[in-house]
């Protein structure tokens, strides 16, 4: 917990509906940065070519997000880099000149806060890259380098094969800083602030942090409120959030958990109802007061692409989204997604993002719509805390609520069930289906529904 014993986080986050853009994939708005050589839009991806995707792309594109219901956006890594994924920095006080410079990010970020929109940008602070000025000159001077104490070696000169030096998971060109050492805490900080101070970011989204000492986050996070208290930090953590979310170090992290539960249940089938219910309900407990700032996604630029995932499926897309839509935590959209860009694992999940409407996925991006807009009009689906009204077989039915807004939402990934009674929790008389328009009539508090269909998913609201 935070000094004062309670937990916080900034209050946009709860009401925030992110979308995920890979920077190089997403639009070519200023082709007089073009890398060169240059791939043709829409060819297929490798780990080494670029495709001309840049900040003033995103800016073109404002218009588009916001129309789909958006209104944040986390940028995998912008800063001086020599790959097309960029987690390996040269320079982390400029922008990539391929992708634009600091005014362009200043004109995004200003557009941005003008449209009542939040930017994150993704801090890679665990390693850097090869053309990072101190590691070049470890490089050439070996154990007389001012900077030797930046990294970690276990003798000079500096080689990749063997490899001698300490790196992001055995990658030669992603050498690990020394934490340990001051002058890093002391840079990655001055990072940190320069860009919250200097263009007005709103927050850090941080790489593999759990490879950091924990007690360095609690000072990034002191530095990170001090310039903004409603600054948002999410890590990117797989597995136990525990430590990070306490209150003293992220407001939360990317919610791999939730998407694991939820697959087990809506795909893989290896949770029924009930079992979901209790997944749900124990990873909600874990998380406590941050389970609203939590980052929820079902795929990212590290998993394979949702719609490949479920094989096009429009029954099991429809509970995956209704649930992240309806749930605790700051839904995340990966860019294409929407309209149903498929992808397997990296780098195929890294395709660009088709502009020619033609080859959309209509039906599903309506859904992306339909959704993202009932929980943007809805409290309930934003600010409750879900509680169970039933589980049966495939079937998990539960009711959200905040003030006078109320939601239940009925899942069922398996067969068809009918004649079934779902108990409200609530003395409304009339729900309305906000996939179908069908209205029910509550007698004694249940709704008795004729039929709930297979692969389904449907989210009811009191009606006049």
């Amino acid at each position: 917990m935070s000094e004062s014993g309670q937990y916080f986080a900034p209050d946009w986050v709860r009401d925030a509906v992110f979308y995920q853009i890979f920077p190089d994939r997403f639009c070519n708005g200023d082709t007089a940065n073009d890398p060169q050589p240059l791939a043709a839009w829409g060819d297929v991806p490798t780990r080494e070519n670029f495709f001309g995707g840049d900040l003033a792309g995103v800016l073109h594109q404002l218009d588009y997000l916001q129309e789909l219901g958006i209104n944040a956006i986390y940028l995998n890594p912008i800063f001086a880099a020599q790959t097309n994924h960029r987690y390996d920095t040269s320079d982390y006080f400029q922008v990539d000149p391929r992708l634009g410079d600091r005014d362009t990010l200043l004109a995004l970020v200003s557009e941005m806060h003008r449209r009542g929109m939040h930017l994150i940008l993704d801090g890679v602070f665990n390693h850097c890259g090869l053309g990072f000025a101190p590691f070049q000159d470890v490089l050439a001077n070996g154990e007389r380098s001012e900077y030797r104490d930046w990294f970690v070696a276990r003798s000079y000169p500096l080689r990749s094969d063997p490899l001698n030096f300490l790196t992001c998971g055995g990658c030669t060109y992603l050498p690990k800083l020394n934490h340990a050492y001051r002058p890093v805490q002391e840079f990655i900080l001055k990072v940190a602030a320069y860009w919250l101070e200097e263009v007005g970011i709103d927050g850090w989204r941080l790489d593999v942090p759990f490879k950091i000492p924990l007690p360095f986050w609690r000072e990034f996070r002191a530095t990170v409120k001090r310039i903004n208290p409603q600054a948002y930090l999410v890590g990117e953590v797989w597995r136990e959030a525990a430590p990070w979310i306490e209150g003293t170090a992220f407001d939360g992290v990317t919610n791999y958990r939730l998407r694991d539960i939820l697959f087990d249940y809506a795909l893989t089938h290896v949770l029924d109802g009930e079992d979901f219910g209790y997944e749900l309900s124990t990873l909600l407990a874990a998380h406590g007061p941050a389970a609203a700032s939590m980052l929820n996604l079902l795929d990212s630029h590290d998993t394979q692409r949702l719609f490949t995932t479920c094989k096009g499926d429009l029954g099991v897309l429809r509970i995956l989204l209704t649930a992240q839509m309806a749930l605790p935590g700051a839904p995340l959209v990966y860019y294409g997604d929407e309209v149903g860009l498929p992808g397997e694992n990296d780098p195929d999940c890294r395709r660009c993002m088709p502009w020619d409407e033609a080859v959309w996925n209509q039906p599903l991006r309506r859904l992306f719509q339909q959704l993202i807009a009932l929980r943007c009009q809805h409290p309930a689906l934003r600010c409750g805390q879900p509680q169970k009204l039933a589980a049966f077989n495939g079937i998990y039915a539960y009711r959200m609520s905040a003030g006078r807004d109320e939601a239940l939402v009925v899942l069922n990934p398996r067969e068809a069930i009918a004649d079934f009674a779902l108990p409200t929790l609530s003395s409304a008389p009339r729900w309305q289906g906000a996939m179908t328009g069908v209205v029910y009539t509550s007698e004694a508090g249940t709704l008795h529904l004729p039929l709930i269909p297979a692969g389904s998913a449907e989210i009811f609201f009191p009606c006049e």
